[in-house]
């Protein structure tokens, strides 16, 4: 029965540090989600607020203010979940200091108990006349024994009295610190919460002109639609063109190797050049398909095109915001960024197009195997058609966009001419 006991009181010590290290890991994934949030507010005010309102358009002013709310929001639940947690913590020691302390109220009595006793007993005399008055040498022997072992419990009991006194006072001091903390999140919070109600303030301004004027912001949101669908055709076009001059290429290189090696056609392309199932794809050699393979292995590793940025508007079809009748479609990701920044290379490849396109710039196409990266909306162009690029390497600077007052660099990745999700690839975009 006592073993059992003992098993049970084990349990329930294993239980109590468990869930403490559960807390301490929680309190350590609430503070990173918190400080990634700050850092994502910092890089909001960076990018999208240090234009002037005069420079922006209403639209692109209720999109970055909706971002920087969303933010905010998010930073002021987490900090929440943080307090909440901070509590549940408080409460956890004032219940340990409470339960240490009657443990060390009992063990200064025993151990005020044992001193008393002792001290009738500690004179040497007393001792010896102990020992003396032994039956025989084995019952003399065994009081030794005894006196040590009381001895030796006696010292066990003082420093069992120190660590307890001293586990109260780390206790105490962890209480203290736990306040503090919870009072600087409960502070910080506070002063978030007015930002909020003012940024919302803001926010209903700006709505109430849309409002006013909904027909005109539609009919832009519309016109703005028609020309990214506009140049994503042309992108799609000069992808399509790319990929005819490039198989033509491959293949009049493989009759010639056949003509030089008095080989036929279809032995050469066998053996250099992987036919492709459909015209619309590339003809890949060797080295193409090790890259391709190479790109493919790095999903969701490649870096960003820019070195600091984030996405205002994410791939695919959603409703607007502000118009839920009105829905829009992004074929790539939009990034803004700071001014003059430089356009980077997503992975090694090949320069394959550099275009002028209305309403996009100067437009920079990849080739990364069967897969392209396509770069739009740059001020100016560092590399030219047929160039070997590496990973991260400079390929130009973004531009300033006149119409939304932000400098936006349009992302996109294909396979072949397949769209796909550059969040997908993109290390946490």
């Amino acid at each position: 029965m006592k073993q059992f006991s003992t098993y049970i009181l084990l349990f329930f010590c294993f239980l109590t540090v468990t869930s403490s290290f559960a807390q301490i890991d929680k309190q350590k994934q609430l503070e990173e989600k918190r400080q990634a949030i700050l850092k994502e507010i910092k890089q909001i005010n960076s990018l999208l607020f240090k234009t002037r309102k005069e420079e922006k358009s209403v639209l692109s002013q209720v999109e970055d203010l909706n971002q920087r709310i969303t933010a905010s929001e998010n930073l002021i639940r987490v900090t929440n979940q943080q307090a909440n947690l901070l509590t549940r913590n408080i409460n956890e020691n004032i219940n340990k200091i409470s339960a240490l302390r009657e443990e060390l109220k009992v063990m200064k009595a025993d151990y005020a108990a044992m001193i008393q006793k002792s001290y009738k007993s500690k004179n040497q005399q007393s001792r010896v006349m102990f020992l003396l008055s032994s039956e025989n040498f084995l019952q003399a022997y065994k009081r030794v024994q005894y006196m040590k072992q009381y001895a030796a419990f006696r010292k066990k009991q003082g420093e069992g009295i120190k660590a307890k006194t001293d586990e109260l006072q780390q206790l105490n001091a962890n209480l203290i610190d736990q306040k503090k903390q919870k009072q600087k999140l409960i502070a910080e919070n506070e002063q978030a919460k007015r930002k909020l109600t003012e940024e919302k303030k803001n926010q209903q301004a700006l709505m109430a002109t849309l409002k006013k004027d909904e027909g005109k912001f539609v009919s832009q949101i519309r016109d703005k639609q028609k020309e990214a669908d506009a140049i994503d055709r042309q992108i799609e076009a000069i992808i399509r063109a790319a990929i005819e001059e490039a198989n033509r290429i491959a293949r009049e290189k493989a009759a010639a190797e056949a003509k030089a090696k008095g080989t036929t056609v279809a032995t050469t392309t066998k053996n250099e050049i992987t036919k492709p199932a459909k015209s619309e794809e590339f003809s890949l050699t060797a080295e193409d398909k090790a890259l391709a393979a190479s790109f493919t292995n790095n999903k969701g590793k490649l870096p960003w095109p820019v070195e600091k940025g984030m996405v205002t508007k994410s791939f695919g079809t959603h409703r607007h915001p502000q118009f839920p009748n009105v829905t829009t479609n992004n074929s790539g990701v939009e990034i803004a960024t700071s001014d003059n920044s430089a356009v980077r290379s997503i992975f090694e490849g090949q320069v394959l197009s550099i275009q002028m396109i209305k309403g996009a710039n100067k437009v920079v196409i990849i080739q990364h195997g069967d897969y392209l990266s396509v770069y739009s909306n740059l001020a100016t162009v560092s590399v030219k058609k047929g160039d070997k690029v590496s990973t991260k390497q400079t390929i130009g600077t973004v531009a300033k966009s006149a119409t939304e007052g932000r400098t936006l660099l349009k992302f996109y990745i294909y396979k072949n001419k397949t769209k796909i999700n550059p969040a997908d690839w993109i290390y946490r975009m």
